[in-house]
């Protein structure tokens, strides 16, 4: 038996496909920001309420906070995929995941009995791609990484795609030797014993930021944390076990049959606290780098997070969960809104005051919104849209059709799945169980009243939808194992 699967993240436009080969690409400098420098900060994991401009009671990002008082926040950003790898993926093509035949982390996950054949799936990011680091390139810019890459080893690494400068990134996803020098990474340098691995980026970071720049810059410092292990940091734990005390008490449950997961229902573990305070320290000691030079007057920076906080298991698993996505369902690994919604700051120079956006933007979006800053060309072929241009065309956006395609298997209990999202409606289709959720966002962010049954024509629609997607972009499918 064959079972149709979606594929696509639908932008505002349709667009062609880009040549299969890598171009070589200059264009004029044009006179709508091509010198404006762009600094992405992206935190792995980070959940949707895990910082203070967010709503977090217990955790603690004062600087983020600060950042956030004087940028665009977005309420209803989402990344490409409920994992990290596809979402990276998208953010550096502006393609939907499915596009790239990366649906799932590097390498995936081994369901110990599957009842479904997943699709073929990529281990790394295509050379072909025109990356968004070869966009600011062919505007004759430096180009800087640090930090988690986890598209790909040797041969597929960021200076090979694109980045003048690649510090710590390699194939694997979380830090291979912890969050503590010896590191054990071939792509970060053991410095001193006992370091913390953040501060270190920091000061690669701030390193480069320092250097006379001759010409404007993009730099990508993506955090290994906050993704597990479950370090703490190397500042305040016992001032987070205090409060969690005083806040949460111990970590508490939430069991769904149905789905045979368990949920961490609240935030109160002190590691993580801890975590999330040193990855803050970081990003004030950048912005206060990047004031210091005055690059801050000419430098558009952005804070995001690559797939929801990291809350659900299965139920049986009794290992570590590092937060809780209240009032969001689920977490990391999932289509529901605790595994796809993420923060998103974007902060242009000179910007004074927080002006809040309900736009629905996706991480293929960062990709056409940051080259239109560089003023270079947009590859055709791509998703995403310029996240500016959406907010000035709300009831257009709204309606825009977003899809999240994850037909794999995942540790945190997930099985293969769908989600796509019409305004305020989304379907959720769990592939393996032929089971069909529908909710609406609008009332129901929670995801916990099933309008399914009540809505049999909305269902049908939006089913058909997913279905059309998948045909029309040819999309291998998900078969029974036989």
């Amino acid at each position: 038996m064959k079972k149709h699967y979606p594929l696509l993240l639908v932008s505002l436009v349709s667009l062609c496909a880009f040549a299969d080969s890598k171009p070589e690409l200059q264009f004029e400098k044009s006179s709508n920001g091509a010198d404006q420098n762009v600094l992405v900060l992206l935190i792995d994991d980070l959940g949707w309420t895990d910082l203070g401009a967010y709503g977090s009671q217990y955790y603690e990002s004062p600087n983020i906070d600060a950042l956030a008082s004087q940028s665009r926040l977005y309420t209803q950003a989402y990344s490409s995929s409920p994992v990290c790898s596809p979402s990276r993926a998208a953010l550096m093509t502006g393609k939907h995941p499915s596009k790239l035949k990366i649906t799932t982390h590097f390498p995936g996950y081994k369901a110990k009995s599957p009842k479904l054949k997943e699709p073929w799936k990529t281990d790394h990011l295509a050379l072909a791609e025109f990356t968004l680091a070869e966009a600011f390139k062919s505007r004759g810019y430096a180009t800087f990484f640090a930090g988690k890459w986890h598209m790909g080893g040797e041969g597929y690494l960021p200076t090979d795609q694109g980045f003048d400068i690649n510090i710590g990134g390699m194939h694997r996803g979380s830090p291979p030797g912890g969050y503590y020098d010896p590191y054990k990474n071939p792509n970060l340098l053991n410095r001193n014993k006992g370091e913390h691995l953040t501060k270190r980026l920091t000061d690669e970071t701030i390193d480069f930021l320092s250097q006379k720049h001759e010409k404007p810059f993009f730099a990508l410092l993506s955090y290994y944390g906050v993704h597990t292990p479950l370090q703490a940091g190397p500042d305040k734990l016992a001032y987070f076990k205090e409060k969690a005390n005083t806040v949460a008490g111990e970590k508490a449950f939430l069991i769904d049959k149905g789905h045979q997961s368990r949920t961490q229902i609240n935030q109160v573990d002190a590691n993580y606290a801890s975590m999330i305070w040193a990855v803050d320290k970081s990003v004030g000691r950048i912005l206060e780098s990047l004031e210091k030079q005055g690059l801050d007057k000419n430098t558009l920076v952005v804070l995001t997070s690559d797939n929801g906080g990291f809350s659900t298991r299965h139920q049986g698993d009794e290992r570590v969960t590092s937060t809780a996505n209240l009032p969001l369902r689920s977490g990391k690994g999932w289509v529901y809104e605790g595994g796809v919604r993420i923060p998103l700051l974007i902060h242009q120079p000179g910007q004074q005051i927080q002006s809040q956006h309900d736009t629905l933007t996706t991480s293929a979006d960062l990709y056409p919104t940051l080259a239109n800053v560089a003023g270079a060309k947009i590859p055709e072929g791509i998703d995403g849209s310029d996240i500016f241009l959406l907010d000035e065309a709300l009831e257009l956006a709204k309606q825009r059709v977003i899809v999240w395609h994850h037909p794999h298997y995942h540790g945190s209990g997930n099985k293969p799945s769908a989600a796509i999202r019409v305004g305020d409606w989304k379907l959720l289709h769990f592939y393996e169980q032929d089971r069909v959720e529908l909710y609406n966002l609008s009332n129901d962010i929670a995801e916990q009243v099933n309008l399914e049954q009540l809505e049999p024509k909305r269902r049908a629609h939006l089913l058909a939808l997913l279905d059309e997607w998948y045909r029309d972009n040819d999309i291998e499918q998900v078969s029974l194992l036989e």
